[in-house]
């Protein structure tokens, strides 16, 4: 009888830790992971905080409780930062996202760029996904020009239109790039992005500046077998969009093999490639013109083979696209593409203006921005190129017909 009371405890208990679905309940499982995000910084010459992205993949019923602290790189924390020792973050229950602040000091001496890291060193609640961090510290002592420097005039667009309603925008306002609307294409590509470019694409050289500004930078280093390192970066599946008004506020790079762009793919890209799914082209800069801009269109021909037809647009006067912001628009309706530079079209395209053949503009499209270094327009860099060169974006709007 005692033998039989034993087993139907055990029994009980092996019941008891199950679920209803009579899987054996796995607490971790159910909890949210964590990731933190790298984020860049331009040093002062006073102290500043600045503030890293704690993200939870889903909403958890209980506080998520996370330990962390600062681990030192090429910056030091005894003079670029505050150094933190086991600290505590709280990220309340029903919440999704948590800020970590930390202290950079500033100063009037010449430095190269440096970096140190922020670490999770433990959750409660949560699993860590990605547990450490690297920030960035531009120096903005160097005399040379490499500091980042952000023009404060420019041509603006309004933020309506008759007629339009905004559809979407990115101003970006926020403290690291949004992955919700955009991804990163690493790598160099298949014969490097097909144009024989020069640079390795990195998440690392596109950042926010100032809280209010896309950064791309194309740098000369070596990396992953590359000479050069930039950024690409896509709304592929996460931004589409077919006709309206698109306006890009940007200040543009220049120097001999640098090839900025701010374009877009047809949606269908995966499904029948290109140039069968259409590319268009709204700003294309080679660096060693860095008065002229380039609009153009991508698209087969009668025989399904590549074709283009587009045209320039340049500033008078020794003025350049690395001076001030200018913006490059699209005004896209179905058979009718105009491009305008500063509100003024200087390039309208229609079905029966491009080479016979398909027209596939009347679809959605993706945008991609980037910095390429090298390729068969550009050429190579040479001994009159500086790095790094900088893309910089204020904003980019969507307006569509309400």
């Amino acid at each position: 009888m005692k033998n039989l009371s034993l087993a139907f405890l055990f029994i009980f208990a092996l019941f008891s830790c199950k679920d209803d679905d009579g899987a054996p309940e796995n607490p971790q499982a159910l909890q949210p992971t964590v990731s933190i995000a790298d984020v860049t910084v331009t040093e002062a010459d006073e102290d500043f905080d600045t503030q890293l992205t704690i993200s939870l993949s889903r909403e958890f019923s209980a506080p998520v409780v996370l330990t962390y602290a600062t681990a030192d790189g090429e910056a030091s924390g005894l003079s670029d930062f505050e150094r933190t020792e086991n600290a505590e973050l709280i990220i309340p229950a029903g919440s999704t996202e948590g800020t970590v602040t930390v202290r950079i000091r500033g100063d009037e001496a010449e430095e190269m760029t440096e970096t140190f890291e922020v670490l999770i060193l433990n959750a409660v609640n949560a699993t860590v996904e990605r547990s450490r961090a690297t920030v960035t510290i531009l120096d903005d002592d160097d005399p040379d020009s490499n500091v980042l420097q952000i023009p404060e005039t420019g041509y603006e667009t309004p933020e309506s239109y008759e007629g339009m309603q905004l559809v979407w925008e990115d101003d970006f306002d926020a403290a690291t790039i949004n992955q919700d609307d955009w991804t990163f294409e690493i790598g160099t590509g298949n014969n490097g992005w097909g144009n024989n470019e020069l640079q390795y694409y990195r998440a690392e050289n596109a950042y926010i500046a100032q809280s209010d500004y896309l950064v791309i930078e194309a740098k000369n280093e070596a990396f992953g077998g590359s000479d050069y390192t930039s950024t690409r970066m896509i709304t592929q599946d996460k931004q589409e969009f077919q006709y309206g008004r698109i306006d890009i506020r940007a200040v543009l790079p220049e120097g001999q093999g640098i090839w900025p762009a701010l374009w877009m793919l047809g949606e269908n890209f995966q499904e029948v490639g290109w140039p069968q799914c259409g590319e268009i082209d709204i700003m294309e800069l080679v660096g060693h013109q860095p008065n002229r801009v380039h609009a153009t269109v991508h698209y087969p021909n009668a025989d399904g083979n590549h074709t283009f037809t587009g045209t320039s647009d340049a500033l008078t006067g020794g003025a350049k696209f690395s001076d001030e912001f200018h913006v490059f628009s699209l005004i896209w309706e179905e058979d009718k593409m105009e491009f305008l530079r500063d509100g003024e079209v200087y390039q309208t395209l229609t079905p029966d203006i491009l080479a016979p053949g398909q027209y596939p503009f009347n679809h959605p499209f993706f945008f991609i921005f980037n910095v390429a270094v090298g390729g068969q327009w550009p050429g190579s860099p040479d001994a009159s190129t500086s790095f790094p060169q900088r893309m910089i974006v204020d904003y980019v709007r969507v307006f569509q017909e309400s």
